[in-house]
C-alpha cells in the first residue's frame, strides 16, 4: 500500500509540475546572459565545442540543467553555473532557448571563427554514411538507427529527447565519446555508442554539419552476425522443462497471461530472474510474483544464464493480432500534454527493445501479459523498472491508453 500511495503522490506531482515551473520567456532572456560566453546571445554557439540550444525542446534542458546541479551529469563548466538555479530558473532558460529561432545556426558562417586544420585527421568523414548510420542503424552490429528517437534529420518529436539538427558536428562528436566511454550516463546512449567505431562518429558528425546537402541513403550494407550467448543454450534448454507450462516448449506462449520469452534478450530475462529471487528474501526488493517465487528459488546465478541464453536463442512467433492507431500514436511519439514519454524512446521503433541496456523487446507479445504489466506498474505492484521510468509513465496512463498500447505492441511485427 506504501508503494502505491506513494507512486500516487509522484505521479501527481508530475503531473502538476509543468503548471507550477511554467517557464517564462523573459525572464530566461535575462537570466540567460551569463549563458552567452559559451553558448551565444541568441542560443547559437560561435564555439565548436559547445552546444546550439536554439530551438531546443525546453523539456530536454531542464533535463541536462537538473542532471548537471544534481551530478548525474558531469562538467566542470556547467556543474558551477548550475548550482544556483532553482527548478523556476531552469523553466524560464529552457522557455527561452526553446523560443529562439534555430535558423540563426546557418546564417552569416563568416562571422565565426574557425580554428585552422593543421594536422589532418587519420579519417576522412563520409556524410553519406553518417546519414545512412542515422537513419537505418547496423543490425549487424546492435547499433539502433537514431532517427527512431531523434526524427528525421534530427528534428526529434519526443520532447526529452535532444533536437540534432543544426548542432555543432564536433559537439555531437565529443557527446558520442562520452557516452562511449561512459564519462556520459544515459542507459540507451552507452548502449549504442559503445558499438560505434571512430569512422562512425566522425560520420555522424559530419551529415549533421549540413543534412540537407546529403541526399537519399539506403540501408548500410551488413554481414550476417552468428548469435553468442553468455549462458549455455544446451543447459538451459534442460532447465526449462519445468518452464514449458506456462511459456511453451520454445518460450511461445500459448495462455495470453503469460509472457512469451522466446528472443528475449539474455540481459532483461537474467535480470527478472534475479529480481523475482530477490523478492523472495524482501518483498520491497526486486519483483514479486507467487508463481515464479517458486520456481526461481532453486536457481543459481549459472542456471539464470543458461535460461536466458536458452529463451534468447528462440524465435518468436506471435500469433496474429489487430492493431491499434492509438496505441501507434502514443508508442511513437508520446502525448507532451500530458507527459507521457514514446516508448519508442527505449523500446525501439520495432519494438526489439534494447538488450544491452535491459529494455525488454515487446514486439509481438501478448496482449493480455503487456496489459496487466502495465497496470502493475501504473499501481507500483510491480517495481523493479530502472529509476521508476516505467511507473512514472503508467501512472498517467488511462485504462483506454493501456489496451490500446496493448493491442499496437501485440501486432508489431
Amino acid at each position: 500500500m506504501k508503494k502505491v500511495i506513494f507512486s500516487f503522490v509522484i505521479g501527481l506531482g508530475m503531473l502538476t509540475q509543468a503548471n507550477a515551473f511554467e517557464g517564462d520567456v523573459q525572464a530566461g532572456k535575462t537570466k540567460a546572459a551569463v549563458c552567452a560566453a559559451c553558448h551565444g546571445a541568441n542560443g547559437i554557439s560561435a564555439v565548436d565545442m559547445y552546444p546550439n540550444l536554439a530551438g531546443q525542446h525546453a523539456d530536454y534542458i531542464v533535463k541536462q540543467l537538473k542532471a548537471f546541479k544534481d551530478g548525474s551529469r558531469s562538467d566542470p563548466v556547467m556543474a558551477p553555473m548550475a548550482a544556483g538555479l532553482s527548478e523556476q530558473d531552469m523553466s524560464d532558460l529552457a522557455a527561452y532557448f526553446q523560443s529562439a529561432k534555430k535558423a540563426a545556426a546557418t546564417s552569416d558562417e563568416s562571422t565565426v571563427a574557425v580554428a585552422p586544420v593543421t594536422t589532418a585527421p587519420a579519417l576522412v568523414a563520409d556524410a553519406a554514411k553518417g546519414k545512412a548510420l542515422y537513419e537505418h542503424g547496423d543490425k549487424a552490429r546492435s547499433i539502433t538507427a537514431c532517427i527512431d528517437c531523434h526524427g528525421k534529420d534530427g528534428a526529434s518529436d519526443v520532447l526529452i529527447n535532444p533536437n540534432l539538427a543544426k548542432q555543432h558536428p564536433e559537439y555531437l562528436e565529443k557527446q558520442l565519446h562520452a557516452f562511449k566511454d561512459g564519462s556520459r550516463s544515459n542507459a540507451s546512449m552507452n548502449q549504442v555508442a559503445s558499438n560505434l567505431s571512430e569512422a562512425d562518429i566522425i560520420n555522424l558528425g559530419a551529415y549533421f554539419k549540413d543534412t540537407s546537402a546529403v541526399g537519399d541513403v539506403s540501408e548500410m550494407q551488413t554481414v550476417t552476425v552468428v548469435k553468442t550467448f553468455s549462458g549455455d543454450v544446451e543447459a538451459g534448454k534442460a532447465l526449462s522443462a519445468t518452464c514449458v507450462a506456462c511459456h511453451g516448449a520454445d518460450g511461445n506462449a500459448a495462455v495470453p497471461m503469460y509472457p512469451s520469452l522466446a528472443g528475449q534478450s539474455e540481459h532483461y530475462l537474467v535480470k527478472q530472474l534475479k529480481d523475482f529471487k530477490a523478492a523472495t528474501v524482501n518483498s520491497d526488493e526486486g519483483r514479486a510474483d507467487p508463481v515464479m517465487a517458486g520456481m526461481v528459488a532453486p536457481l543459481s546465478e549459472d542456471d539464470m544464464k543458461n535460461l536466458a541464453a536458452y529463451y534468447a536463442s528462440q524465435t518468436l512467433r506471435p500469433a496474429a493480432s489487430k492493431s491499434n492507431e492509438v496505441g501507434q500514436k502514443l508508442y511513437l511519439i508520446g502525448d507532451a500534454k500530458r507527459g507521457i514519454t514514446a516508448c519508442v524512446a527505449c523500446h525501439s521503433i520495432d519494438g526489439k527493445g534494447m538488450g544491452q541496456a535491459s529494455f525488454p523487446a515487446i514486439a509481438g507479445q501478448n496482449a493480455t501479459y503487456i496489459k496487466s504489466q502495465l497496470e502493475k506498474f501504473r499501481l507500483s505492484t510491480r517495481g523493479n523498472d530502472t529509476n521508476g521510468m516505467m511507473r512514472n509513465i503508467a501512472v498517467k496512463l488511462s485504462d483506454e491508453d493501456i489496451v490500446a498500447l496493448s493491442e499496437y505492441v501485440s501486432a508489431m511485427r
